[in-house]
């Protein structure tokens, strides 16, 4: 139920974020058998691919590309990323709770490569309790 979250307004998960090794096959995965679409593609600035694909309910698997990556043992998942329409704030109230901030409040601009257009975004990032990677993500188009 959107609005419910009194403490992170307009919070709600965005996406997951994977690295993977076959690009082509990973792709193929997600939009051919689980039929998922693809929303922002972009080249990253080591010229890796990578994109956003919509799950089907407006939440993403961002997918970057590293032929040379390995998984560990306990899979490729990067990082998750909750929506929230105050990156600031809610960064503030993470440190006030003691967590440990990797990336202060940034602003970003994915330029697209499937023609969506620029997407402006403020991004920062932090270690939850367990050292899970989690990023806080604003933004208007997605």
């Amino acid at each position: 139920m959107p609005g419910t979250n009194q403490l992170v307004p307009g919070c709600g998960f965005h996406h997951v974020a994977i690295k993977v090794r076959d690009w082509e096959a990973t792709n193929r995965f997600y939009t051919d058998v689980l039929g998922f679409r693809q929303k922002l593609a972009w080249t990253t600035g080591s010229g890796r691919r990578a994109t956003m694909l919509d799950t089907g309910d407006g939440n993403y698997l961002e997918i970057f590309e590293d032929p040379a990556y390995a998984p560990a043992p306990e899979g490729a998942i990067i990082h998750l990323a909750l929506r929230t329409d105050h990156t600031d704030a809610v960064l503030a109230r993470v440190r006030a709770a003691g967590m440990k901030v990797t990336m202060e409040p940034k602003d970003v601009t994915i330029q697209t490569t499937n023609g969506f257009g620029p997407v402006p975004v403020r991004i920062a990032f932090f270690q939850g309790p367990g050292g899970e990677i989690i990023e806080l993500f604003q933004n208007e188009r997605t």
